[in-house]
């Protein structure tokens, strides 16, 4: 990124900071700033989430960490049509898709959501109306073939299970950099 590309991402992310407040109360934007600015990889993450979609912007994690979250009102428009994880990508018979959730966030350098987190994302907004975003699996349930996915419906947060391999148009992921 250029020295005006990385001062136009830090005030788009500023502006996002202080129009939703509810996601990071207490929160000072320039402990943020700081925060991004002393890592340049950092920035550099966030510009990838920016990018494919993401609109990150900050939220306090349930355990009390800062982090930048992807908080477009639907999972990722530059991050769908992907299965959970590369075992289920090259263990399909046909039609793999390009890439899968997994691999793609460690592309990007960020983690799935967890449910914990998907949880309290959910609780400063409504997200995943009318897509579905891949969550972090257990192990267990992955060493089965399943992987969770999380949406809202009904004014609810529901989180489901599915075949790892599977791949749907919206269902995408959404990325947590902890800060």
């Amino acid at each position: 990124m250029t020295a005006a590309e990385r001062r136009a991402l830090l005030q788009q992310l500023e502006t996002r900071f202080l129009a939703h407040a509810v996601r990071h109360p207490g929160v000072a934007w320039t402990d943020v700033q700081t925060l991004l600015t002393r890592r340049p990889s950092l920035l550099e993450t966030v510009h990838r989430m920016e990018s494919s979609g993401g609109e990150p912007d900050v939220l306090v994690l349930p355990d009390g960490a800062l982090a930048m979250v992807d908080c477009s009102a639907e999972s990722p428009a530059g991050r769908r049509s992907l299965c959970y994880d590369e075992a289920a990508r090259t263990g399909r018979k046909e039609a793999a898709p390009a890439s899968s959730a997994a691999e793609m966030a460690a592309d990007m350098g960020v983690a799935l959501m967890t449910e914990e987190e998907y949880h309290a994302l959910q609780q400063v907004g409504a997200f995943d109306r009318k897509t579905s975003s891949w969550l972090a699996t257990p192990a267990p349930i992955r060493a089965l073939g399943g992987a969770l996915f999380g949406d809202r419906r009904y004014e609810r947060v529901f989180i489901y299970h599915n075949g790892a391999q599977s791949y749907y148009a919206v269902r995408g992921f959404r990325g947590v950099l902890r800060l």
